[in-house]
Order: structure tokens, then sequence, then C-alpha cells
């Protein structure tokens, strides 16, 4: 393996890609970072009789779904600020700033019109700013572009890998084929209908919580025995009211003793979204003068 492969190997692994809910927000406050990720107001107590009178986890359930629903049939593309970290291999990574275009996948009689598409440009941390990537779905052979940026993007040559080999998901607990909200969507419905089977699993809501200036509603699910197939303890998610998706979703794990604080599992944020912005072809192509591939 030459110089330059060893040195891709080690960097390629970081590409892309809860007790009360005021003091799990507090537990996954971020340390040191300008963006107000961490500004989740507590959220207000008053919560309207009919939803009362329903499961919480059910009602969970049905906004998830009508919010897929609704970015499937009318959400093209958007661009946002991705803040995510997430822990692989037992270590808690920092928060990484992320400038993302995404457009949404489309499908019309059993065919893909519109494929998921990602251009992702990290910001923050400094180890990983100006580093690029690309997906397209079914296009370049099915693999992800990417480069580094600084010092390290002048000698480092633009790569393809497959989104999910061994050497794209170093670092990684997803591929880049599950980036973007329509896929957090997804996978909190199959997290909340595998949490229905479970006859201790609890389920809060909360409302009037703010994401920076994003009025949400919270849910934090919580499974006090840790089963086979569990993903976590807690997990609190944030649906923002007005586009009806989710835009903060934060994983704990169980304490490893008791009284201790939650250990985060991953947390994604999608801040500043912006939704049907006219993304185009051109936002996707490495061959974009406005990019540095």
């Amino acid at each position: 393996m030459n110089l330059a492969r060893r040195r891709f190997v080690a960097l390629i692994g970081s590409l892309t890609a809860t007790a009360s809910v005021s003091s799990l927000a507090m537990a996954a406050k971020p340390a040191g970072l300008s963006e107000p990720v961490h500004r989740v107001a507590t959220a207000s107590p008053a919560v309207p009789a009919d939803l009362l009178k329903a499961k919480p986890l059910d009602h969970a359930l049905d906004i998830a779904r009508r919010g897929l629903q609704n970015c499937q049939a009318q959400v093209d593309d958007y661009t946002t600020m991705m803040v995510i970290r997430e822990r692989v291999g037992g270590q808690l990574g920092a928060h990484q700033y992320i400038a993302a275009k995404i457009r949404n996948r489309k499908i019309e009689n059993g065919k893909i019109v519109q494929p998921l598409s990602v251009y992702l440009n990290f910001l923050k941390p400094s180890t990983i700013k100006g580093r690029e990537v690309i997906y397209v779905e079914g296009a370049n052979n099915g693999n992800i572009i990417a480069h580094e940026g600084g010092f390290k993007g002048r000698y480092l040559p633009t790569v393809r890998v497959k989104p999910d080999s061994m050497l794209a998901m170093r670092g990684q607990r997803y591929p880049m084929t599950e980036i973007g909200v329509e896929n957090l969507i997804e996978k909190l419905i199959q997290r909340g209908e595998k949490a229905k089977t479970y006859p201790d699993a609890q389920c809060d809501l909360r409302q009037n919580a703010r994401v920076k200036d994003r009025v949400c509603t919270v849910f934090q699910l919580t499974q006090p025995t840790k089963r086979p197939g569990s993903e976590f303890h807690k997990a609190q998610i944030f649906i923002d009211d007005a586009y009806n998706v989710p835009i903060r979703y934060i994983a704990y794990d169980w304490p490893r003793v008791a009284n201790a604080k939650p250990e985060i599992i991953e947390e994604y944020n999608y801040m500043n979204l912006k939704i049907n912005v006219g993304l185009k072809d051109s936002d996707f192509d490495p061959e974009n003068p406005k990019y540095n591939f």
C-alpha cells in the first residue's frame, strides 16, 4: 500500500456522512463550538387534552408517518447545516459541522425518476475542514467521490469508493446511502415500532421546545430493559412543528453504573433547514467549478 493510500485509509474513516428533556439536552451540550446547537429550551409541559388521551408513542409514530408521506410527496430537495457526532468503537467523536445539499429520491410507477443525491462540505473541526463528498444514487458506478481539504488535500487524490465498503465505513455508524431527513424518519418509525413490542417502554411528549429558532414537539422514548436488538436506552426526537419533520435526534446508552450520566451514542441535527430550493444536477457534479475536486 503506497503512502497516499495509507494516509487516505486513516482519513476516510471520518467521512459522512434522553433523564428529563432539559437534563439530557445539557448532557449533549457541545463544548467550545460557536454554532448554538445546544440551545434546546426546556419544553413546556402543557399538552392539549386530546393528545394526553392518546399514547405518546402512538402519537409520535403517527406524526412520523405523516411526516414521511409529506417528505416523499412534497420535499424535492433541501439545504442544511448538519451537526453530527457518533460513538464508534467506544469513542464519542467531536461535533462535525457539515454544509449539505440533498435531493430526495423520487419514485414514479416503481421507477426512480430522481435519485438520492448528496453533496457535503465539511466545515469543522479543523482536521476535516475543506473535505468534500458527493454521492448520487445509481451514478459513478455506485461510488462516493471524496477528497480531503487543507494541506492533506494538496497531495491526496480525489477517490471513488463504495459507500458500504470497509474503507468508507471506517469510523462511521451508517453508510452515506442512509443520510438525510427522509432516511432518519424511516429509521425512527422502525425503532418506534420495535419499542411498542416492549411492555416497559415509555414515551413522554412535550411541546414548545426550541432548537435555535425552530419550535418543536419533543418525544422522549425510554427503554429501561436492555434487550437483544435494543439500540438505545433513551432517545429524544425533536419534530419541527412547521415542517413536520425531525430536525434533532439524540440517543443515549444504558448507564454502565447506577446514577451515572447517560452516554451519547449518536446525535444528528439539521440546522437552518431550507426546503425546495431548486437544486440542480450541477450541485452534485464533481466538475462544478465552485467545488475543489
